[in-house]
């Protein structure tokens, strides 16, 4: 390299290596390089929830602060603690051109992922689905899969033996499933796995697939996650775990993220698709556009399985991480959609964390939990987080944190209670930190 070149024409890596960068150069570079990779911006939403079947109905009802919490109708409670959760009720595999046969060899899990994807890619312009598109991929989160209908194949198995086993159980109780099923039913023919991380999968799922658009792999990903958990052995690990709330005379209230009064978490499960596409693609083809996805982050506590490290260091870390990754700072973070499940260790975690890397600025940032109104679906809930994240960007509306009556002095921060609240949100942070110390954070912006 001559000793004529500049400072700014030289390769970033020479630069590094001779240790020529100043802070100024080297953010100066980080922009640059921003502003050169590819876009990815979602061009299409499916939402099957406990709240409504469609994205619409899923946002009015967070904005109404409407819960989707009662009884439990899946299976017998009797034996069990806790007796509530958010179900999927009324849901109809068949309204969603699933065959009736078909849907007896499937999980329910990937029942509603294609539910929700069918209605992802109609609302992204693809009404006949991907007709074979060898850039079309699918990257769905999950936590369990088919492990429930694992559990009554092997109970089957116990009374009847093996050979009256079915011949679909492996085909139902895989957790890529979900993943191979939406692939094929609407014929995306590229990219396609499956993304394991507990109640993080969600947010992992569509992180990881924006960036699989942005290296090149792919122009179009099916993502997002789906769960359905609310089974007896579920109901009983988390009961001997005393993760559950056992508030079951009020159904509706009982999840309650940040209050004081909080005594753990509620069930629930659905499936939330968004269609990520580069942006040039979905500008050629005269796609709407919803939201941009800038940037994530995952990481681990490498503390314990189950709970959070009390100096909230992984959380921390993994919003700063994701903010780095979206080029953006502290102070153009609208709004966070916190993880916010209603356990006493969790909620005041990622309160610590915030407080961490927002500093003082933490008091003045709307932050609110869609898990308040649709309990904790686990692999689907990233997922749910991010489509509520979508509309806020599109209808500049917050939905509130619903239940939040008693204030925690460990929770001080803004938690939008109650009643939803206008806002203008630019960008906003979607935080996912799962059983295994597993984190992801995701940050979602206007389309400009």
């Amino acid at each position: 390299m001559s000793s004529s070149t500049s400072a700014r024409e030289m390769p970033p890596i020479e630069m590094i290596k001779d240790r020529r960068l100043s802070p100024a150069e080297l953010a100066e570079l980080q922009e640059q390089a921003h502003a050169k990779r590819t876009r990815v911006v979602v061009t299409g939403v499916g939402a099957i929830t406990p709240l409504g079947f469609t994205p619409d109905e899923f946002w009015k009802n967070l904005l109404a602060g409407k819960s989707g919490i009662d009884r439990v109708t899946l299976f017998d409670t009797t034996a069990y603690k806790t007796k509530i959760a958010a179900e999927t009720k009324g849901f109809d595999p068949t309204k969603y051109a699933i065959d009736a046969k078909d849907a007896r060899r499937m999980g329910r899990a990937t029942l509603f992922a294609i539910a929700a994807a069918k209605g992802a890619l109609e609302d992204a312009g693809f009404p006949d689905g991907l007709k074979e598109n060898d850039r079309a991929g699918v990257l769905l989160g999950t936590a369990l899969g088919g492990f429930p209908e694992a559990i009554d194949a092997h109970n089957g198995f116990l009374q009847k033996g093996p050979d009256r086993l079915s011949p679909f159980v492996a085909a139902v109780i895989l957790p890529n499933m979900p993943s191979f099923y939406v692939a094929n039913y609407y014929r995306a023919r590229g990219y396609n796995s499956t993304v394991v991380t507990a109640c993080a999968a969600g947010t992992h799922a569509v992180g990881a697939a924006s960036e699989i658009i942005r290296r090149g792999d792919a122009d179009i990903m099916l993502t997002g996650g789906a769960d359905a958990i609310i089974s007896d052995i579920v109901f009983a690990a988390f009961g001997v775990m005393r993760a559950l709330t056992t508030r079951n005379d009020d159904p509706q209230h009982a999840s309650r993220p940040f209050d004081k009064n909080r005594d753990g978490f509620v069930i629930g499960e659905g499936s939330a698709i968004l269609v990520l596409e580069r942006l040039e693609h979905a500008v050629a083809r005269g796609a709407k556009i919803y939201a941009e996805v800038l940037g994530y982050a995952t990481n681990s506590d490498a503390y314990h399985f189950a709970a959070p490290d009390p100096s909230a260091h992984g959380a921390t870390r993994v919003m700063q991480a994701a903010m780095r990754n979206a080029g953006v700072t502290t102070d153009q973070i609208d709004y966070i959609n916190a993880h916010g499940t209603s356990t006493p260790l969790n909620d005041s975690g990622e309160t610590l964390a915030i407080k961490n890397v927002f500093g003082e600025r933490a008091y003045h940032i709307p932050i609110s939990s869609t898990k308040s109104m649709v309990g904790h679906s686990m692999g689907a809930a990233g997922a749910f987080e991010s489509v509520a994240c979508i509309m806020t960007l599109r209808e500049q509306k917050i939905h509130p944190t619903v239940n939040y009556e008693t204030p925690d002095p460990v929770c001080d921060l803004d938690y939008v209670p109650n009643v939803a609240r206008d806002a203008t949100v630019n960008v906003c942070m979607s935080n996912s930190f799962g059983l295994g110390g597993q984190n992801a954070s995701l940050v979602l912006a206007k389309y400009k």
